[in-house]
């Protein structure tokens, strides 16, 4: 699934794509006003709806539920304070680096260069330009910059090789 918004103008932004077992309207829980997220399904799937009262009982019964909650709301912060920092600090390619980073090793840190690793983006080219902040247009420009310079091979919609690794984290911090 994936939740996203709606600017006044109708423009789309992507917030987070959900997996399998994730999930999504707990803000509900804690806040009484109209949320503006929206979600939709991009496969088949299944949901599992709980009614709010029924979930707080649920979570007054089984306390390591809340805090899973808890926990799963603060990674999610984290993650939008880091969104938010890059919109502000980063430019285009800086957070095209920045992403592919975070795509092989789920946070940034030290790396080096060694084997090529095959990802393949969690969504369409479309929704990530929304997550990352640009256009398809500015996306698909960093994708082929990165790969004239060596650093990438994109091998199918969604599929791509990470070549160097090295320059992709400098190009990150720089």
């Amino acid at each position: 699934m994936k939740i996203y918004r709606l600017s006044e103008s109708g423009k789309e932004q992507l917030v987070r794509i959900l997996e399998p077992g994730d999930f999504m309207g707990e803000l509900s829980l804690f806040a009484d006003e109209t949320l503006t997220h929206y979600a939709e399904a991009l496969k088949t799937t299944e949901i599992c709806a709980i009614h709010k009262s029924d979930l707080r009982e649920i979570l007054l019964a089984k306390p390591a539920i809340a805090l899973k909650i808890l926990e799963t709301m603060s990674k999610r912060l984290n993650e939008a304070e880091k969104m938010i920092e890059r919109f502000s600090s980063q430019d285009a390619e800086k957070r095209m680096a920045s992403y592919l980073i975070e795509l092989v090793h789920g946070k940034p840190q030290p790396l080096s260069s060694g084997s090529p690793v095959e990802v393949t983006l969690p969504m369409s080219k479309k929704d990530l330009a929304s997550y990352i902040g640009m256009t398809q247009e500015t996306l698909s420009r960093r994708l082929t910059s990165f790969q004239e310079r060596g650093w990438i091979r994109q091998t199918g919609q969604r599929k791509l090789i990470i070549l160097d690794m090295e320059s992709i984290l400098e190009t990150s911090i720089e």
